[in-house]
């Protein structure tokens, strides 16, 4: 027990010397943009699934994942940074969270009202979500063998009562409202909820093919002709209207130099993800640990209450 609260006591001493180090040192705070010179062109990357989540910059965070707040916080940094003269958006992305998505394209509309020029440049994989964002832009750049569309909605749940019935298991709610466990895998849903959730499927889209319709200059039915969720390549895209142009990331980046007045073929970049800042390491991790920690002292209270006759009530 002793050993325990011993390693209790050094983590909470290790986790207030990170914080106070992560919060206090001048050394450890990310350098101010240096506002002389031609300006740049922001660079902002969209690689992996889109979703809903805080920016961090943890070591050991779940990767793999592009969440709203991280990109939010760097498309308003690219706005409101003087020097920044057109934003690039690559994107690698096949579709995420719509929630998520808005959120991130509310920014870059508010940048598109500024005057400042949005070109993407489509990787691999731009469909779904990803294009919902693209369609975002001034000036779209794909590959011919680019994948992309994909525009429609979709929820899905599963339903596993055969199996919990030939298991002899049975799942029961006490519930608040007769639709409360909409979309329970252990139920089948009735048809005034199947009903309830198709609105929702179909509001997401009417928005999704607005979206589109109204970022690429297109007639809304002829978006609806092709926004079936069909997949296709970035040559039959650029023919139906839903992307610009061919061409790489250098082709991509060339173009929103132009479109900013920058000139020459030295083009200079800007990326705000400032992941690899010492302090945001250092503030993630802390997190991380606070929450281990957290963790930790609630068993080591727990053990002490039940090990502790005095305190028990019984």
């Amino acid at each position: 027990m002793k050993q325990h609260r011993n390693w209790v006591i050094a983590a909470f001493v290790i986790l207030l010397a990170i914080a106070i180090a992560a919060g206090t040192s001048d050394l450890w705070r990310p350098g101010k943009v240096n506002e002389k010179g031609k300006g740049y062109v922001a660079v902002i990357r969209i690689d992996g699934p889109i979703y809903g989540g805080p920016d961090t910059e943890a070591l050991f965070s779940n990767g793999g994942n592009v969440t709203s707040e991280q990109l939010m916080k760097e498309f308003k940094m690219a706005r409101q940074d003087p020097q920044a003269k057109a934003i690039l958006v690559r994107i690698n992305s096949p579709g995420g969270s719509t929630g998520a998505t808005q959120e991130i394209s509310e920014e870059m509309d508010k940048i598109r009202s500024s005057g400042k020029p949005i070109v993407i440049s489509m990787g691999d994989m731009c469909a779904s979500a990803g294009y919902w964002l693209a369609s975002k832009g001034n000036y779209i750049f794909a590959t011919p063998a680019t994948i992309t569309g994909s525009i429609g909605v979709y929820m899905d749940y599963s339903n596993i009562e055969g199996l919990m019935d030939k298991l002899g298991v049975k799942n029961e709610k006490i519930k608040s409202g007769a639709h409360k466990d909409i979309l329970s895998m252990y139920r089948p849903m009735t048809e005034e909820e199947r009903s309830m959730v198709q609105s929702m499927v179909d509001d997401i889209y009417n928005q999704f093919v607005q979206t589109v319709a109204d970022g690429r200059k297109m007639d809304e039915a002829k978006v609806r002709t092709i926004a079936d969720g069909r997949i296709m390549t970035g040559k039959q895209a650029q023919d139906l209207g839903l992307v610009d142009a061919m061409g790489n990331y250098y082709d991509a980046l060339s173009y929103a130099a132009s479109s900013g007045g920058i000139e020459g073929e030295n083009i200079p970049v800007k990326s705000y993800s400032g992941g690899m800042s010492l302090r945001g390491i250092l503030s993630g991790e802390a997190k991380g640990f606070a929450d281990i920690f957290a963790a930790k002292l609630a068993e080591s209270f727990s053990k002490v209450l039940l090990q502790s006759d005095s305190l028990m009530v019984k």
